[in-house]
């Protein structure tokens, strides 16, 4: 076997490829940091199938399950797109969790709170890019479809991952985007912008909703823009009880992902059990 040393132009072809197989920047970014901190790890040794093994090892012990098996994924895709087929490691076994942590669970209220507290500070575009994440359950990087033209039709053409899908948009939002826009005399494209006319990034985003956590009386570890889609994703079952339509509205290929989204809170499953009463 030919020594196997991770280089900087075996990384750099690395995420060519991902760009080539149209992944989000997000997960080529993601892909990238996790390649290059086992290549740091190896420290310029050869990579073997004992190597990658010793690091998933170590992983094992400082980290979640889940975070290993997403670092380990990423390094699965770098050895197979350099043909190191057999240093490819598996990822761990996680049987699937039938309740999620309270402390995640960002509420209706709370979500009500952060708007307001976005409006309050007179952050009127924090405030309807919230209302506009929660109402349509849309991805932070997909807020770039939600258009001017988007919004005067009431549907978003939204390109991701090598798909294309349409999302409805509530009238009320639309009325709001469209008012919005004009006062921000936008005539036409993306509504969430900067003033210089760039799309807003996930950190800015992310960084100005925490902004709001104290004001809002909601905790921080609650306040991130994913969690606005999960309590779309609650919110649109509860009400239709059709998964199949969710699946199509979050543009999830598999209907397992949509069921992570629905998974009842540790308070709620134990309600769930008390009604059983099964004990004397």
């Amino acid at each position: 076997m030919e020594n196997r040393i991770l280089s900087a132009a075996g990384l750099t072809a690395f995420r060519r490829a991902l760009i080539r197989r149209e992944k989000s920047p997000a997960t080529v970014a993601k892909c990238l940091h996790d390649a290059r901190a086992f290549a740091a790890w190896a420290g310029g040794a050869p990579v073997t199938p004992e190597k990658v093994s010793g690091w998933k090892k170590e992983l094992s012990a400082i980290h979640k399950p889940a975070t290993v098996n997403g670092k380990l994924a990423a390094v699965n895709a770098l050895f197979t797109f350099l043909r190191w087929e057999d240093c490819r490691v598996r990822a761990l076994k996680v049987q699937r969790r039938a309740f999620r942590e309270d402390a995640r669970e960002l509420t209706r209220a709370e979500f009500r709170r952060l708007v307001q507290a976005a409006q309050r500070q007179g952050k009127t575009r924090l405030a309807l890019l919230l209302e506009t994440l929660g109402a349509t359950g849309v991805r932070v990087s997909e807020t770039q479809y939600i258009t001017v033209e988007a919004a005067r039709l009431g549907m978003a053409e939204i390109a991701l991952k090598g798909k294309i899908r349409t999302v409805l948009l509530p009238g009320k939002l639309c009325r709001k985007l469209v008012k919005y826009a004009r006062k921000q005399k936008i005539a036409s494209g993306a509504i969430f912008r900067t003033r210089s006319g760039k799309s807003l990034n996930r950190k800015q985003i992310w960084a100005e909703m925490k902004a709001l956590c104290k004001e809002a009386g909601v905790s921080p570890g609650k306040v991130f823009p994913h969690n606005l889609r999960h309590l779309f994703a609650r919110a649109f079952y509860r009400a239709t009880r059709d998964i199949v339509k969710l699946a199509d509205i979050l543009g999830h290929a598999s209907l397992s992902t949509t069921r992570i989204y629905l998974v009842s809170t540790g308070s709620e499953h134990r309600r769930e059990l008390e009604k059983l009463r099964l004990v004397c």
